[in-house]
């Protein structure tokens, strides 16, 4: 040891550095602490109670460490200085060496491989050891000499390895009688595999080649039912549509038959609501003329109300006035100021008057003309629409209407797949395709964004091809990637984008840009069950980077148990036909997938269907023009003016072309005129709502005018005559009759009123039922009199009953074909079955071939399994051998044969040569104080004491004995130092001074007379 620093320790608050060889040593509890197994095990209270106690703060850790010189390497590290710390708390207890944390148990070792023995730990000698070993029994210290010699150890060890070494001779020899046994039967195994393995191969290609032919005519099947399952569908869906025409043309012929009658019955229904309007009307002018009249009395009473109370009003103004006013000059001067304000008021009135007056006037003549104008109008109208609907229907044939009806049927079998595809892909995606296409029609139509449009390669799902047997492991293997829109560049994405948000157009969408995919060649492995998805694919070279994004990484494969190997092998994704996927991350998806939901299917029948209604249109178009060609030269080779018969052509197309566009514009015309009478009926209706509000309006006005103009006389006459308190005897006679007269006119009015509203009421009741009743229900026969009149009943009827013989037709042929399918089917069914009982007989020859080769194989395993077990376990024993044999030859062959009392002898012997060097320092001693004595009588006496007991002893020489035992065991077992505490404790004075000489380093606390 180099030095040693405590801190926290016991009684060492503050950091305490002791170096080695100085008079001041460290307190061996310090490093015992640090060294010894004594302190290996503290509970917290224990490492409380080795913690700091004083005055000041409380100190929560303490550490001690111990630096070590290293220079002889002894300890195995490559350092001349080795630093051993521990620290303790309330809660912790750790090493660290060389300032890194270490357990206890690599401590441990590293003092053991130091030379600190675990079985000899008398390297320290704490106080009080000495005593104990000195009074310990027999039993103990003959207990302690084995453990130190390692006696009980090696005899141990060597009954082991004489155990061990029997045994390993044993099985060395069963291993080598095995090894040849084993030998043999590897050979006799390895011909037989060889032989079953060919001929497992020429049962497995038998069996490739019957499943090649069963394949081919599975497939074949498949067509076959394909076809028949288009033909059922085809014959089912002629069926409707037999059944809708049957049901069509019966309706048309009931419809013909009962026009006659339906006609007649709406006649007669028109004229009784003519006479019910009639009859309605009548009563409403009977009625009219008394509201007229009881109305014209009602308002010159009202007026004439309004004029008496006025007048009354002006007279009682004028009594009050005398009061109102100090002098006639002053009244005067009010009078002409409210003068020229009635003036103004009665002007405006006026005004008004005549505004409404004017306005009641307008009304009533554009009401009139408007009218008439409208009804002239419609009828014009009609007519021309009747003449121009009868030239087109004189410019049809039977034979174009057929190829019309055809063209409607084609778009419903469109429409209809179109939904079907629209519900098994989902709407978003859909939408996001059309918003597409109207994105790349928006940039055409403005000729714009050229490089753009040629970008763009539409979906991935309208750029390939494959056959129908795969459609489904298809279908499942891209999902939705179907709908993953081709481009070129990221460019030509980025622009098709913006226009799309700045459109603001509905769906989603997912570019694959050309020039941005990664894709690397696939290495697919060699095998007859499974084959690469890409290769079943037919699509243009350009877009090869895109396919081999969606289907590169998969494989199609026979069945779900070569999914499984090759997916987990090969680390791609593999499907079966039947749509039962394994991914290379071990996933696995599966069950019923409905076929007649394809995807791809509905995409192909919806190409079909559209090259089909393409054809339909081009071949009517072709058809018409033919016809007029046909015609017009059969009348050319009559007249001989071909150049003639060519601009007729022409003009017969482009009258056609105007007949169409004309009944168009001549139905929406009729239809916006008809809306237009509606409308005016409203108007009119309206205007007459509003035009009894005008009168009252009227009326109100005109009563006020002429209080006004009263008030205006009254105040005129008044102006000039003398100022008077009360009313003169005639002013006062007229307010009495004034009186009078407002009560009964106020009476007479109540009475006109309750007869005006009753009248009133009649009429209302009256023009509600010819307006919302009668003259609606006309208006509705007259309606359905102009539908019968433009029927087609007799065109129709004909062109339906030659489309019914054409779908009865093809039902007949459907029928048949399907009858010969049926045929075939059953004839390749029993050749698939003797296939297959063919396939089965040789499926059975090779798995009984499989399983002697399993069972060879595993035989084989068994035994190469066995040898390298007992190779394992040779290599076991001789390993154990060498670990036996590390101990050095001349150490064995030197204590192979020394037994126990040998043992005992050796250190006995070692304890007398202590006992004689303390024997010799005695003798000198005695030698110097008396010269003159003999030494043989002291040596003598020395000697004796080797003779005697334990208990014969005294508490010195026992502790001398104790001594010697200990320095013994040391010199058996050295360690790199020693530390003793207090040995002398017990010691006599005269034996201190041999014990000090045998220490190298000796500190002294006390010194004594020795």
């Amino acid at each position: 040891m180099y030095y040693v620093i405590i801190q926290g320790f016991r009684s060492y608050r503050d950091q305490t550095e002791f170096v080695m060889g100085n008079f001041i040593s460290p307190p061996p509890s310090a490093i015992q602490f640090v060294l010894s197994d004594e302190f290996s095990h503290l509970r917290p209270e224990q490492r409380l109670a080795l913690l700091h106690e004083g005055t000041g703060p409380r100190v929560i850790s303490a550490f001690v460490e111990i630096i070590f010189d290293n220079s002889d390497n002894r300890l195995p590290i490559d350092k001349e200085e080795v630093s051993l710390r521990r620290v303790i708390g309330a809660k912790k207890d750790q090493y660290f060496l060389d300032k890194k944390m270490v357990t206890k148990n690599d401590v441990m070792n590293l003092l053991e491989s130091a030379g600190f023995s675990r079985s000899n730990p008398y390297y320290i000698v704490k106080q009080g050891k000495i005593n104990q070993m000195a009074t310990a029994p027999d039993s103990q210290r003959l207990k302690l000499l084995r453990e130190v010699a390692g006696t009980r150890v090696y005899d141990e060890r060597k009954e082991e390895s004489i155990s061990l070494m029997k045994e390993t001779g044993r099985s060395f020899t069963d291993m080598f009688l095995i090894k040849c046994v084993l030998s043999t039967k590897r050979e006799t195994c390895g011909d037989k595999s060889r032989q079953l393995r060919d001929a497992q191969q020429d049962a497995r290609d038998k069996v490739e080649e019957t499943e090649r032919v069963v394949r081919e005519l599975k497939a074949r099947i498949s067509a076959m039912k394909e076809e028949k399952e288009q033909l059922s569908a085809e014959r089912q869906e002629q069926i409707k549509q037999r059944t809708k025409l049957e049901l069509k043309a019966k309706d048309l012929q009931d419809e013909l038959a009962g026009n006659s009658e339906q006609r007649k019955r709406l006649l007669k229904e028109r004229q009784k609501l003519l006479e019910k309007i009639e009859e309605k009307q009548k009563e409403l002018q009977e009625t009219e003329p008394k509201f007229n009249a009881v109305k014209e009395r009602e308002e010159r009473g009202i007026s004439r109300l309004a004029q008496a109370t006025q007048e009354r009003t002006d007279l009682y103004a004028k009594q009050g006035r005398g009061s109102q006013f100090t002098s006639k000059e002053e009244r005067d001067k009010w009078i002409k100021k409210e003068l020229k304000s009635l003036d103004q008021a009665i002007n405006d009135k006026k005004r008004q008057i005549a505004a409404i007056h004017k306005d009641l006037e307008d009304t009533e003549a554009n009401k009139e003309k408007n009218l008439e104008q409208y009804s002239v109008r419609f009828g014009l109208r009609s007519k021309k629409y009747a003449q121009i609907k009868h030239c087109y229907k004189d410019k049809q044939s039977k034979k174009v209407l057929k190829s019309m009806w055809a063209l409607a049927a084609k778009r419903e079998e469109l429409e209809k797949k179109q939904q079907l595809l629209r519900a098994a892909t989902g709407k978003a995606i859909l939408n996001g395709i059309d918003s597409i296409n109207k994105v790349l029609e928006h940039f055409r139509r403005k000729g714009i964004n050229q490089h753009v449009i040629n970008g763009y390669h539409g979906i991935i799902m309208n750029n390939f091809e494959c056959e129908p047997a795969f459609y489904t492991c298809v279908e499942v293997t891209a999902g939705t990637r179907l709908f993953y829109h081709i481009v070129e560049t990221d460019e030509v994405s980025t622009k098709i984008l913006m226009e799309f948000n700045k459109m603001n157009l509905p769906g989603e969408v997912t570019f694959l840009p050309l020039s941005k995919l990664d894709v690397r060649d696939t290495a697919y492995p060699e095998t007859n069950d499974a084959i690469p998805m890409i290769s079943k694919l037919r699509y243009s070279p350009n877009f090869d980077k895109a396919f081999k994004h969606v289907f590169g990484k998969t494989l199609i494969c026979r069945s779900m148990e070569v999914s499984t190997q090759l997916a987990r092998a090969f680390t791609m994704d593999c499907i079966t036909l039947e749509g039962d996927q394994v991914s290379h991350r071990g996933a696995l998806t599966g069950g019923y997938y409905d076929t007649r939901k394809s995807r791809l299917e509905l995409q192909k029948d919806m190409r079909k269907a559209e090259e089909e209604l393409g054809e339909l249109e081009a071949k009517l178009n072709e058809n018409l023009r033919r016809n007029i060609e046909h015609i017009l030269l059969i009348y050319a080779s009559h007249t001989g003016f071909s150049s003639r018969i060519n601009n007729e052509i022409d003009q017969l197309m482009n009258q056609m072309q105007q007949i169409e566009t004309q009944q168009r514009k001549f139905k929406a015309s009729r239809d916006s005129i008809l809306s237009e009478m509606k409308m005016l009926k409203e108007k009119r209706q309206q205007s007459e709502k509003t035009f009894m509000p005008k009168q009252r309006s009227l009326q109100s006005l005109e009563a006020s005018l002429h209080a006004m103009e009263s008030t205006r006389e009254s105040l005129k006459a008044e102006l000039g005559t003398d100022l008077l308190s009360q009313l003169s005897l005639e002013d006062q006679r007229r307010v009495d009759d004034l009186n009078d007269e407002i009560r009964q006119l106020q009476q007479d009015n109540r009475q006109l009123l309750n007869e005006r509203i009753k009248l009133e009421g009649i009429m209302t009741r009256v023009e509600t039922y010819l307006n919302e009743n009668l003259r609606k229900r006309l208006d509705q026969v007259e309606q359905e009199l102009n539908e019968l009149r433009e029927t087609e009943g007799g065109t129709v009827l004909t062109a339906t009953t030659s489309e019914l013989d054409g779908i009865n037709k093809r039902i007949k042929d459907t029928l048949a074909r399907s009858e010969d399918l049926d045929s075939l089917i059953d004839k390749t069914e029993v050749e698939i079955k003797d296939h297959q009982k063919s396939m089965e007989r040789w499926k059975n020859i090779e798995k009984d071939q499989n399983e002697a080769i399993n069972h060879d194989t595993k035989e084989l395993e068994k035994m190469t399994n066995r040898q390298g077990m007992l190779l394992k376990k040779k290599e076991e024993c001789m390993k154990k051998i060498r670990e036996l044999g590390s101990l050095p030859q001349e150490a064995f062959e030197k204590y192979q044969t020394l037994t126990l009392k040998q043992t005992q002898k050796r250190s006995h012997k070692q304890i007398q040569n202590y006992l004689r060097r303390n024997l010799q320092i005695e003798t000198a001693r005695w030698l110097t104080r008396f010269q003159t004595q003999t030494v043989h009588n002291k040596l003598a006496g020395c000697f004796l004491f080797k003779m005697r007991e334990m208990q014969q002893l005294s508490g010195g020489q026992k502790s001398l004995v104790a001594l010697a035992l200990i320095f013994a065991i040391q010199k058996c077992d050295p360690a790199p130092f020693y530390l003793f505490d207090e040995i002398d404790q017990a010691l006599d004075a005269q034996h201190r001074k041999a014990v000090s000489g045998t220490i190298s380093q000796c500190i002294v606390e006390r010194l004594g007379q020795e």
